[in-house]
């Protein structure tokens, strides 16, 4: 029979149960919490303590049958958990480089249009922004409206290659429609 929420006083926080689902899954595991107004149990599974611990959400309707095998200390002891900083610090960092990464390639001021000129150049050229204006390989400058003629500088095959590649992404805007 699956458990509802009237069950709620049974799962004490410590407590190790073993536990066989209406899925057809068994396994132990602690319960760090019980939510009675979503009815989800929390549970660590196994008895394994140390840096790092497999964490179970369960839907206690979902529960067929259950066994008390103890009761112990709150899993969720402060003393007892472990945090690597050092790497929490360094997936911060990542993620603020990515971030930073990213930023500089949205240019400010400027259309979808020339965004999406300057995303295409981007996928087989080095680009960035100098305010409203496209800078490819440090030498062609593409500004607005971003078209063929707008390109200037650079050697003479840069700068054909940049109209080239300019050329295919307006036909491609063109035929996307001006939905996108």
């Amino acid at each position: 029979m699956a458990m509802d929420s009237s069950y709620g006083d049974e799962f004490a926080v410590g407590c190790f149960l073993s536990i066989k689902t209406t899925l057809g899954d068994e396994f132990e595991g602690q319960i760090i919490t019980f939510d009675k107004l979503s009815n989800i149990l929390v549970l660590q599974e196994g008895s394994k303590t140390g840096p790092r611990r497999n964490i179970r959400l369960l839907k206690a309707n979902y529960i067929k049958d259950f066994t008390l095998l103890g009761q112990a200390e709150d899993p969720l002891d402060h003393k007892k958990c472990y945090l690597d900083l050092a790497s929490l610090q360094a997936r911060e960092e990542a993620a603020i480089r990515q971030a930073e990464l990213e930023a500089v390639r949205i240019g400010v001021g400027v259309t979808s249009e020339a965004q999406s000129v300057f995303d295409a150049l981007s996928k087989t050229l080095p680009v960035h922004w100098d305010k409203t204006v496209i800078v490819v390989m440090n030498e062609v400058r593409v500004s607005s409206p971003y078209l063929p003629e707008n390109v200037i500088g650079g050697t003479p095959a840069a700068n054909d290659r940049v109209k080239k590649v300019l050329e295919f992404e307006r036909k491609r805007l063109h035929a996307r429609g001006p939905s996108q």
